[in-house]
């Protein structure tokens, strides 16, 4: 009897025991396994990441939960999507919107906004970028910022996209390319296409100081239009006026604009630029230190080589260039200005921007050409190309924008790997390429590129992290993703936790390795083997699965419908 009553106990318990269990939890997708590094920079786990929608749902030992698809990443690193501070893909995602040579580094946010935006534009700035159009061809049906960022994911694109309001374009909205000084009605009306830009969902205002029209600003007009997007919790980011012979004063001026502005600065790919100006990076750093010592959010970016790429227009004075392409073509072909240019352009001098004279000619590639007949001089120098036309370097350079029709890409040497590898190494310093995001085939194969459009990122995880050990992989990873957007004030991205969207990145950081060069470019990194944007696979096993997952990632200041209002008294909270 008493053996019977405690069988029917123990009956009774477990069937009360299996009416109250749970059954185990189902997601979407499961990796499991992996060696996670959650973007915060501290010490890896061993675990699992559950994605359901565009969430993660989980992180950790997720044990017998299931899930409609599993994918085993044992030894590999799983951590959250790269975010490219400084992206130029603008253009090549409305042609080909895959984002395939950045994808497959792990980036699933572009960021773009140095100086130029797409937006705002009025009719003149857009039959300007309809004229201007190369090899990549697209319409302008766009007004504003804001419209132009929904346009491009409404075509589908595999990454997230943001942007920074451009302080170069909200001059030329007002002002054109004219050398002079807005009037109090044309700076309100700058200010208020800003604050317009942030409702949309704007990051902050980018300036570029080394290019006509943008070098014309004065401080007081960057400080005013930064005041401006602070309001709605908005930063300032800046190519400075100078990298080079005045670069210790031009971080000065960011410096100030932040403190005026009562917000946070960063600084464009940080560099010291001109093999006499080398020395000069530990009173940078000082600089920076100081000022994030009195409370001011000082911090930058960086690309991972020793050179930089822009036009011709950084090789010539701003005075030559006032009004546009037109107008400096115009100049070019007049035998007294080519003559005081031939001068100013070999004499150093500390009132503008000359790269030319930073990196030398022979140290100057040519990259990029839109006339198919000048394409022949892709991958040399400006000094080889001058010798064949028997002509001095600087009849060269002018020659070469007349006959092309546009500022020429190049390629300028002009950094120490020395000071790359410090640079890397600072706690506040974040990674973008400074480049398109392109494919290596079609239309982009048109043109030579920076090896950074392929390999920035892939060279940040294998170079510098793996094979050089100046940073760890959690430091590398902090700083690829939770780093960035902390300082971009980016809500649930840029970390491995609950609630956040799922944007990850899986790879392998004993194959990761970038494979473009100078001379060779247009190669994929490898390595990468995973790449999730709001929880679907857009990378599986190394081969892109075609998905166009991307959306628009906004600011602080978002306002959504009431673009025509003022902004809300606690907008940034």
């Amino acid at each position: 009897m008493v053996k019977r009553f405690i069988l029917f106990a123990a009956c009774l318990a477990a069937s009360f025991s299996g009416a109250g269990a749970q059954p185990a939890p189902h997601h979407d997708l499961i990796l499991r396994g992996g060696t996670i590094y959650d973007g915060s920079g501290a010490a890896p786990l061993r675990g699992d990441i559950a994605v359901s929608g565009q969430r993660i749902q989980a992180v950790g030992d997720l044990g017998p939960a299931t899930a409609d698809k599993i994918i085993n990443v044992a030894g590999l690193a799983v951590a959250p999507g790269f975010i490219n501070v400084l992206s130029w893909a603008t253009e090549s995602l409305l042609v080909d919107g895959h984002s395939q040579s950045d994808i497959r580094q792990g980036v699933t946010l572009e960021v773009f906004g140095e100086g130029r935006s797409m937006g705002p534009i009025n009719q003149t700035m857009r039959s300007r970028m309809l004229a201007s159009q190369g090899d990549l061809k697209f319409p302008v049906p766009w007004t504003t910022l804001g419209e132009y960022l929904d346009h491009l994911v409404a075509r589908g694109v595999s990454p997230n996209v943001a942007s920074f309001v451009g302080a170069t374009t909200l001059r030329i909205h007002e002002l054109g390319y004219a050398n002079t000084q807005p009037t109090p009605q044309q700076l309100a009306r700058m200010q208020a296409l800003a604050a317009t830009a942030m409702r949309e969902g704007a990051l902050g205002i980018g300036s570029s100081l080394i290019y006509a029209p943008g070098f014309y600003a004065d401080t007081e007009e960057l400080v005013a239009l930064t005041q401006t997007v602070a309001r709605f919790g908005g930063t300032y980011i800046s190519h400075l006026r100078s990298e080079g012979n005045r670069l210790l004063e031009s971080i000065d001026e960011l410096i100030h604009i932040a403190r005026a502005s009562r917000t946070a600065g960063q600084i464009y790919h940080l560099k010291v630029s001109g093999e006499e100006n080398w020395h000069k990076l530990p009173g940078v750093i000082k600089k920076i230190n100081n000022a994030q010592a009195q409370g001011i959010e000082v911090s930058a970016n960086m690309y991972t080589y020793t050179a930089g790429s822009t036009g011709l227009d950084a090789a010539m004075p701003p005075w030559v260039q006032e009004g546009g392409y037109a107008a400096w073509a115009r100049r070019l072909q007049d035998a007294k200005i080519r003559r005081q240019l031939d001068k100013q352009m070999t004499t150093p001098s500390d009132q503008w921007e000359n790269l030319l004279l930073a990196a030398g000619a022979e140290q100057t590639l040519l990259v990029g050409f839109r006339n198919p007949k000048l394409r022949k001089f892709t991958g040399q120098t400006l000094a080889a190309v001058a010798r064949q036309k028997g002509k001095s370097v600087p009849e060269t350079a002018m020659d070469l924008v007349v006959e092309d029709g546009s500022r020429v890409q190049v390629v300028y040497f002009l950094m120490s790997e020395a000071n790359v590898r410090k640079t890397l190494q600072l706690p506040w310093v974040s990674f973008g390429s400074d480049a398109a995001s392109m494919a290596n085939t079609g239309v982009f194969l048109k043109r030579s590129t920076h090896p950074r459009a392929y390999g920035n990122f892939a060279r940040v995880l294998g170079k510098y992290t793996r094979d050089e050990q100046a940073i760890t992989l959690r430091q590398a990873v902090h700083k690829l993703s939770g780093l960035p957007a902390t300082q971009l004030k980016l809500q649930n991205r840029g970390f491995l936790r609950p609630g956040y969207h799922a944007d990850i990145a899986v790879f392998d950081p004993a194959t990761v390795q970038d494979h473009a060069t100078y001379d060779q470019p247009h190669q994929y990194a490898t390595g990468m083997v995973h790449v999730l944007v709001n929880g679907t696979l857009v990378l599986h096993r190394g081969e892109h699965t075609g998905a166009t997952p991307g959306q628009v990632v906004r600011g602080p200041g978002w306002q959504p419908g009431v673009a025509d209002r003022e902004p809300a008294e606690n907008a940034d909270s």
